[in-house]
């Protein structure tokens, strides 16, 4: 009797909530032992509740509640969520359970910060791609630096990404993405694994203060189950200011000549704040404290000065200074010492990028003294792609005229490419062939590498594989890999780390892939500057398949050119 009337006095509540949708708050709280059919009209009519708005905060509708084919089949950029708009002054919060194949540490959530609401809009444009391994690129205002994390080592193994992997699959991910009022927008990602560990990554960049913002979660062999999304008040509607403590510049003129006013030229000027953070400033921000007289011949001094705080109130100023010699106008220049590399190897018909890296070149002045021209002051043609001796022209404008000189190079063609000459190619987005290694055996491929020569990862990149294209694990250049296999790696290497990136172009580099033929691969980098300089890269205990271990080769910001 007394089940009976629960049950009924419950319909009733039930059917009073579909017209009201007051009332039986208790709804929220309790469920009951009641047929299936009734307990949904519940959870409907909580649901229903749930997603009016309530104060402060304003539910979401998911639309798509399964983000991704369950099989973490989605390749990269083909599944999405829905689409987030976040008004200047909200935070958006997501809940979602997180899945992957596990293989890598991007195998998980990504989550983009873009412009508009559709990504095939002509005006469509990224703040940024974020990746829950503590990766991502953006805009100009994108800076990795600003990437933090909690991610530990549970096993004490020296690697992380293996626990990584393990408590991310499954996890209990929220998502805060707080577009604050400042200009800025505020990430904080906190993932609960399985394992009850809990894992949190934050990162912030500037974006628009007054126009929205939209988020949406992409798929890389992954998918999730969305559960909540609503969004609240800004937590940060302030940001506190400071002060600058320290001011440098970069790319000032080490000469100008006679009759040029031009003091500054290219130069840019980076200030430190108190917080620690840095930001390269406007031009017109600048203060010339002392000014130059560019009338008279001889060495100049410039003091250079910023006073505004971070957020542009501004303060007492810092400075710095720097020198350059007023000279006569050059009347000609010539190569007194050749660059590092004199011989360059090609393979496709795209016209190469000179680089002029210990190149010395003398100018004549009108007077008939000579002094060193430094690189930066120069301009320089493209190497054409042809076989034999080619001659880049060198040039310096001046004042009233532009002098030019060349140096002559060796052009030898290569047997393969892999990535654009113009240093434009992106991660995981070019590829060499696929080479087997017979258990056993070892397989050497010969190449020289060109570059952008700014970070230590625009060097070739090693993937080992089986032949379905499952990985074992990616092995850099420059001591640094992941992947199942490389938690059973030793990592080697005899590299000036403050000299590693600025050697990297025109350097031969050759790669020896070993199949132990015992379920483990070595994987050697020997590599020679142009400068005949020499390093090496070993990874030895790389956990594989030997009967069946391929590999190819990756490059970002970079190519490379096979000889044998």
């Amino acid at each position: 009797m007394e089940t009976s009337k629960i049950m009924k006095s419950a319909l009733c509540a039930a059917i009073l909530a579909v017209f009201a949708l007051v009332g039986c708050e208790e709804l929220d709280t309790y469920s009951i032992d009641a047929p299936p059919d009734l307990q949904n009209r519940i959870d409907s009519i909580a649901a229903a509740k749930a997603a009016m708005d309530t104060g402060d905060t304003t539910y979401i509708d998911i639309a798509t509640r399964i983000v991704g084919p369950e099989d973490n089949s989605a390749a990269w950029w083909t599944e999405f969520s829905d689409y987030f708009t976040i008004p200047s002054n909200k935070l958006l919060h997501l809940e979602f359970i997180n899945y992957g194949s596990g293989e890598n540490n991007w195998n998980n959530w990504n989550l983009a910060v873009a412009n508009v609401a559709d990504r095939d809009a002509d005006n469509y444009a990224e703040y940024f791609v974020l990746r829950s391994d503590a990766y991502g690129w953006g805009n100009e205002d994108f800076d990795l630096s600003m990437v933090s994390h909690n991610y530990p080592d549970l096993d004490e193994d020296g690697d992380i990404w293996n626990d990584f992997r393990t408590t991310m699959q499954g996890a209990h991910v929220t998502l805060e993405i707080d577009h604050s009022p400042t200009g800025n927008v505020f990430v904080t990602a906190t993932a609960v694994g399985t394992n009850d560990v809990e894992l949190v990554m934050t990162y912030q960049q500037p974006v628009s203060a007054t126009e929205d913002i939209v988020a949406f979660l992409i798929c890389d062999a992954s998918h999730f189950e969305m559960q909540k999304a609503y969004l609240i008040p800004s937590k940060v509607t302030k940001v506190e200011d400071v002060e600058p403590t320290s001011i440098t510049v970069e790319g000032t003129p080490d000469f100008v000549e006679l009759g040029n006013e031009d003091f500054w030229g290219d130069a840019t000027a980076t200030v430190t704040f108190a917080d620690g953070s840095s930001e390269q400033v406007d031009t017109a921000d600048l203060s010339f404290s002392v000014i130059p007289d560019m009338t008279t011949l001889g060495e100049k001094t410039v003091i250079v000065s910023y006073n505004k705080t971070k957020q542009g109130e501004y303060t007492d100023a810092v400075s710095t200074y720097y020198t350059l010699e007023v000279t006569n106008s050059v009347s000609s220049i010539e190569v007194t010492t050749l660059p590092d590399i004199t011989t360059y190897y090609y393979y496709s018909s795209d016209s190469i990028i000179f680089n002029p890296k210990g190149m010395v070149v003398t100018a004549t002045y009108a007077d008939e003294t000579t002094g060193i021209l430094a690189n930066q002051s120069l301009q320089f043609s493209k190497i054409p792609a042809a076989e034999g001796t080619q001659n880049v022209v060198i040039s310096y404008v001046g004042t009233t005229s532009t002098v030019t000189t060349t140096v002559p190079l060796t052009l030898v063609q290569g047997t393969g490419q892999v990535g654009a000459t113009d240093f434009s190619t992106a991660w995981w987005t070019e590829f060499s062939e696929d080479y087997a290694v017979p258990s056993g055996e070892s397989k050497i491929l010969t190449m020289y590498c060109y570059s952008k020569n700014v970070e230590n990862y625009q060097s070739p990149s090693t993937i080992l594989r089986r032949a379905d294209m499952t990985e074992y694990a990616v092995v850099r250049m420059d001591n640094f890999g992941w992947g199942d296999g490389y938690g059973t790696a030793t990592a080697t290497s005899d590299w000036n780390w403050d000299t590693f990136a600025s050697n990297i172009s025109g350097s031969k580099i050759i790669i020896t892939v070993t199949n132990n033929g015992d379920d483990t691969a070595d994987v050697y980098y020997d590599v020679t500057y142009a400068t005949g300089e020499t390093h090496f890269q070993s990874y030895e205990g790389i956990t594989v398949d030997s009967s069946d271990l391929n590999f190819a080769l990756v490059i970002e910001g970079a190519y490379i050119v096979f000889v044998e």
